[in-house]
């Protein structure tokens, strides 16, 4: 199995909705004890789970390419495609909100769009992260900015549990977390 976490390399893309997969992924109860490395033009962990192994993969050629570095790894290990999760920053949804998706379409995510045109299919798992669309402004700025004041507020409820999410996901299958999580608020699950 293959988790990704899509994103773009760089300071300045630290803390950018862009980026909010990559924080997620940091969230990770085990996040520590992941040994990474740099190698298929990103940075990969791995780590057992029962009788499967999991790779852990923050591609470093910017989003819009990200299925060259998510190519050369499932290359290299013989993973099939739809064995992948795919986390990733969605304007579609509140910001918040998380959803699971497995195949369909790719809402105009130039990240996605890499994965199909270099893997060549759809059929991948999809973890989908709430960021909102601005009200006004152009939507490339929105994704490359940082959380607003009252997004920061919520911002680490959010991480930790989309990380939960993602972890469930992990240890009770991709459906059984889609059941438990699928296009809830998280931040109000909690707050609750």
């Amino acid at each position: 199995m293959l988790i990704v976490a899509l994103g773009n390399p760089g300071r300045e893309y630290e803390n950018t909705r862009h980026n909010i997969a990559w924080l997620v992924m940091d969230r990770l109860s085990f996040f520590k004890e992941l040994s990474w490395k740099e190698k298929f033009k990103g940075v990969f962990a791995s780590k057992d789970f029962g009788n499967t192994k999991f790779y852990f993969l923050k591609p470093l050629t910017f989003m819009n390419l990200s299925g060259r570095s998510i190519s050369a790894l499932i290359s290299f290990y013989q993973i099939d495609l739809k064995n992948i999760i795919v986390l990733h920053d969605e304007m579609d949804l509140p910001f918040g909100t998380i959803a699971f998706k497995e195949g369909g379409g790719l809402a105009g995510h130039n990240g996605l769009k890499s994965i199909v045109d270099t893997c060549g299919s759809q059929d991948f798992k999809r973890i989908r992260l709430g960021v909102g669309r601005p009200s006004v402004g152009d939507s490339k700025d929105w994704v490359l900015s940082g959380f607003n004041k009252q997004e920061s507020v919520h911002l680490d409820i959010y991480l930790d549990s989309a990380a939960k999410a993602l972890e469930d996901s992990i240890k009770l299958g991709f459906a059984k977390a889609a059941g438990n999580y699928s296009r809830k608020c998280l931040v109000s699950i909690i707050d609750k």
